[in-house]
């Protein structure tokens, strides 16, 4: 994906057109969001947040053009710009003037963390409004034939639902996170070979946060009610810091092994097919602040 990179860069037109066009063809196939908003990123982390910003903006209005005449909804490219383009826009800047990896994940988690305290002063019933999505998404599952009973289906809803306003905020951070890894890979790519590699790996957790992430976790299974309920959407939240900490430890303790080769795909393939190790993941990435796995993990004369 390179030559998109060096597409993007070659001027403001090229990075609207990549980014406006991607904007509309993920209503179609969502996980291109991810390479549009990498688009905007790109420009601000190489040439900063005023020339981000105009291609922002641009982006906005050219989408906007293209979406009213091609499904008549101006709309869409507004809300577009707001949920994709200026978060990452505003992690970026911070990537580009702090120059820490860890400190942009850590922002990008507490706008997350944010979005889900806003809902929750906002609307007072969150779980209802979540009954009523969950229920909409579910319906050709229910009037169709399935092996699993229709009252297992339901209580699967009604539990998750408690839960959903975590599970879209932590998405959203993933989807935002993914932008801009991808704007710093291309960045890297581009002008500083190898340089998002040992940024990632070198990833690490600061101890305040991780403290306020083991206090949430304590409240959540401690408390009951809308007060447990509020500490588990926000620990979903702010979980996705270490997940990717988790990971950058086990691919830097992979990568200094005999077969390193196979273990650092089989990592990958691993979190992908079987969800469940993210706990294992999240653990290293908690731990992590504290114990330096990095060097427990490494091979002895590695």
């Amino acid at each position: 994906m390179q030559f998109l990179a060096t597409f993007i860069m070659k001027g403001r037109m090229q990075a609207m057109t990549v980014a406006s066009s991607l904007a509309l063809l993920s209503l179609l196939f969502p996980p291109v969001s991810i390479v549009s908003s990498a688009a905007v990123s790109l420009v601000t982390l190489r040439r900063g947040a005023s020339e981000g910003l105009y291609v922002l903006i641009c982006s906005c209005v050219a989408a906007a053009v293209l979406s009213t005449l091609l499904i008549g909804n101006y709309q869409y490219a507004l809300l577009y710009g707001l949920a994709f383009w200026l978060p990452v826009w505003l992690i970026s800047i911070v990537l580009r003037e702090g120059r820490y990896l860890t400190l942009a994940i850590e922002i990008a988690v507490l706008l997350g963390v944010a979005v889900v305290l806003g809902i929750y002063t906002i609307q007072e019933q969150p779980v209802q409004l979540w009954r009523e999505v969950l229920s909409f998404m579910l319906q050709p599952m229910l009037e169709g034939k399935t092996d699993v009973s229709l009252e297992q289906i339901k209580q699967s809803a009604e539990l998750l639902a408690h839960f959903m306003t975590g599970v879209a905020a932590a998405g959203s951070v993933y989807g935002l996170l993914f932008g801009l890894f991808l704007a710093r890979w291309w960045q890297a790519a581009l002008y500083n070979p190898g340089g998002f590699r040992a940024e990632f790996l070198a990833l690490k957790g600061h101890v305040h946060l991780t403290l306020m992430t083991l206090l949430v976790a304590g409240l959540a299974m401690l408390t009951s009610g809308k007060t447990a309920e509020l500490c588990w959407n926000v620990l979903l939240v702010l979980l996705v810091t270490y997940t990717m900490i988790g990971t950058a430890v086990l691919h830097a303790a992979f990568s200094v092994m005999k077969g390193s080769r196979f273990m650092v795909p089989f990592l990958y393939v691993t979190l992908m097919l079987i969800p469940h190790v993210m706990v294992v993941i999240v653990l290293c990435g908690l731990t992590d602040t504290w114990l330096d796995l990095r060097n427990k993990l490494k091979p002895k004369g590695a």
